[in-house]
């Protein structure tokens, strides 16, 4: 990745330190989506690997990575799908519960939003312990998608999650790394 786009997103993501709790550095991506050359560029660095590649779908998880999802989905002249926590989708759906820091959720996928063999992307703002990134890709290869990369603005390497995503055989994109959490 060139400097000025490292430049263009260290200046874009604000941090909010003790959110959602003491010791914790949240990095929040809604200034980087509210700045239409922080946003461009971001989704032009994230799609750029894989166009003509054949992607069928763009995956985003809920729910800013609907928001990246959808611009990565455009650029690429490829369908979108959701997905969504528990009890969100209207049609018949497949689910997986995934660990949290404070319990146990799920989150669902329509039955038919992907096919077997389908060459799909995976996309949220950020990778940290991987557990609802590594349920997403668990999710989509039980209904047999091809996924083909999951994509993230943020990694936070020092949690581990990008190594639970690759031990799926799942290659990991990210544009910036935190240490820390």
């Amino acid at each position: 990745m060139d400097s000025s786009l490292l430049k263009t997103l260290q200046e874009s993501i604000r941090d909010i330190p003790d959110y959602p709790k003491p010791g914790i550095m949240f990095r929040d991506i809604t200034t980087l989506l509210g700045n239409a050359r922080a946003f461009r560029r971001s989704v032009d660095e994230l799609v750029h690997p894989y166009s003509g590649t054949g992607i069928k779908k763009v995956v985003g998880i809920e729910a800013r990575g609907f928001i990246l999802g959808g611009a990565m989905a455009h650029q690429l002249s490829c369908g979108f799908v959701p997905i969504r926590k528990k009890g969100k989708l209207p049609h018949d759906t497949v689910k997986i519960a995934y660990s949290l820091e404070y319990g146990v959720d799920e989150m669902e996928l329509h039955r038919d939003a992907v096919h077997k063999g389908e060459p799909v992307l995976l996309v949220d703002d950020l990778i940290a312990t991987g557990g609802t990134a590594e349920a997403a890709v668990k999710l989509l290869q039980q209904l047999g998608a091809n996924v083909v990369a999951a994509c993230f603005v943020i990694d936070l390497p020092d949690l581990g999650g990008r190594k639970k995503i690759e031990d799926l055989g799942v290659p990991v994109r990210t544009l910036i790394e935190y240490s820390g959490h």
